[in-house]
């Protein structure tokens, strides 16, 4: 009997020890109601298009000249900005990083000319690539300042 009681008293305390404090929900039901707005495609190309834009952050090559690389670094730098901007939903952020990254953008295709030929084609594959998917960003993006974040 005490045994019995014993056992009874154990697998209520682990019982007790091992209860959840919060209800895991579902990814599916998290999200409902907070992205009406924006239609599963329209996520997905934002995914897409910010992804591409981090890997071309990541695979972006160095160069001979420093002036060059200084302002590859600072244009890399916007982009980070603009990107955690454009997820976290912060819409001047998101404008700030964007004229920032316009004026580094403006300032390597004056500083391109001191590149040489294969260096310029490069730098160039790669700004063209960037601003692209940045445009294609920018036309997923609601303009509407009270629209629900994207998650």
């Amino acid at each position: 009997m005490r045994k019995l009681n014993f056992g009874y008293i154990l697998i209520l305390l682990l019982l007790l020890s091992c209860s959840a404090e919060k209800i895991n929900l579902s990814p599916i039901g998290a999200m409902s109601g907070q992205n009406d707005m924006y239609s599963y495609s329209d996520r997905k190309n934002l995914i897409a298009y910010s992804s591409e834009i981090t890997n071309l952050i990541a695979s972006f090559p160095k160069f001979r000249n420093d002036a060059v690389n200084a302002e590859v670094a600072k244009l890399k730098y916007h982009l980070k900005d603009y990107i955690g901007a454009i997820e976290n939903y912060n819409i001047n952020g998101r404008n700030s990083a964007q004229r920032n990254f316009e004026k580094s953008y403006k300032k390597l295709q004056t500083l391109r000319k001191y590149l040489n030929n294969d260096d310029d084609q490069v730098l160039n594959r790669y700004l063209v690539r960037i601003k692209t998917n940045m445009t294609f960003l920018e036309s997923n993006i609601s303009k509407d300042s009270a629209a629900t974040p994207i998650k």
